[in-house]
Formats: C-alpha cells, structure tokens, sequence
C-alpha cells in the first residue's frame, strides 16, 4: 500500500484527532459530542489499515458510536456514522452472505438518520450506497477475480519465485483492495466532514524531527 503527501498529512490530522478525544474522554466520558469525533476518527483511519487492523478499528468505532446513542438517542450525526462504519465494513468480508448482515445494519441505521434528519443530502447518498452495496461487492469481486485470472496466464514468475514471494504478493494486493475500497466508500458516504471537526480541536502539532 502506497500512501500520496496528502494520505500522510490525512492520517496524521485524524490520528490527531483521535488522541485528542481519547485525552478528552478521560476527563468527561460522558461528552457524547466526543465520543462521536473519536469514532469518526477510526473511521477515517480505518481506511488506511490492514484487513485485520481495519476490522478492528471499525468494531472499535461501532462501540463508541453505540456509547453516543446510549447518551443521545436519537442523534441522527451517530446514527450516520454507525451506518457508514457498517458500509465500511461489509467491504471487507469476502463472503456475501455475512456482508449482507453488515450492509442491512448500514441501511437500517442510515434509513434512521435520515429519518432524524430530512433532506440531508449526504445521508440519502449514503443510504443508496449502503442499499446497493451487495451488487457493488459482487462486481468488486467479479473485477478482482478477473483479474486473478489474466494476471495467471504465461509469462508470469517462476515456481520458485511464487513460493517465496507469492504471500507477500497477495497481502499487498488485499491491503491495496481493502484501502481502494474503503476509501471510495468512505468519500462516497462524506466522512470528509470530519475534517472541520480535526480543525475545531486545533492545528496538530508539528511532527517530530
């Protein structure tokens, strides 16, 4: 997974953030506007991760977003999250049938904000992400598999080189699918929002040297 100047300066402003909310959360735990920041933070960061880390990051902010609601019912900004965190993370499951859970959780939450909210227009894009989002998968993995297989035809390594580098290759190419995805569904969704939410806590600090 290759990272441009702006992924960098991304990942870095929303880790930012992130620790930022976890400071705050010390000091209040029941500042739900908090708790809502810091999960729209791994969210974000949850691009950027492994397979295994994003899973993680994702069930990670599905909690604290819960933790809103518990305080909040009814906040329609975390019932938004919860379904672009479940969007995000039905892509990351190969198998249909458990991403369809993941994906009716993202319509149901999202059909909520929306409710909670009339005529936002990124929550009603959102939601038809979420709603078409099996056939999305399903052409993903039709795409990848193609792929697979034009990638398998002559010319390709040697057998040795296959069994000493075949493993490394295929980790890259899912981490890449898992950012490639996860970043088109998030931007698809606006978790770009976040971004004011970064600037509110202040500029970060400068990296060290």
């Amino acid at each position: 997974m290759e990272f441009t100047t702006a992924d960098v300066e991304k990942v870095f402003l929303f880790d930012h953030l992130r620790k930022g909310c976890e400071a705050q959360y010390a000091k209040d735990p029941l500042d739900s506007d908090n708790l809502l920041k810091w999960a729209g933070s791994l969210i974000e960061l949850a691009q950027f991760q492994t397979v295994t880390d994003a899973k993680v990051m994702l069930n990670d902010a599905i909690f604290k977003l819960e933790e809103v609601l518990t305080l909040s019912p009814g906040k329609h900004q975390a019932l938004w999250c919860l379904g672009n965190a479940y969007t995000t993370q039905a892509f990351l499951f190969p198998d249909a049938d458990v991403a369809k859970g993941h994906f009716d959780k993202a319509v149901d939450y999202l059909q909520r904000a929306e409710n909670e909210d009339p005529g936002n227009e990124i929550y009603r894009k959102a939601l038809d992400v979420a709603i078409r989002g099996p056939e999305i998968l399903m052409e993903l993995n039709q795409n990848e598999m193609m792929q697979q297989a034009l990638g398998g035809g002559g010319g390709g390594p040697s057998a040795s080189s296959n069994a000493t580098g075949g493993e490394n290759i295929k980790t890259k190419k899912n981490n890449d699918f898992t950012y490639n995805v996860c970043g088109w569904i998030i931007l698809a969704c606006g978790i770009v929002a976040w971004v004011g939410m970064a600037k509110a806590l202040g500029p970060p600090p400068p990296p060290a040297r």
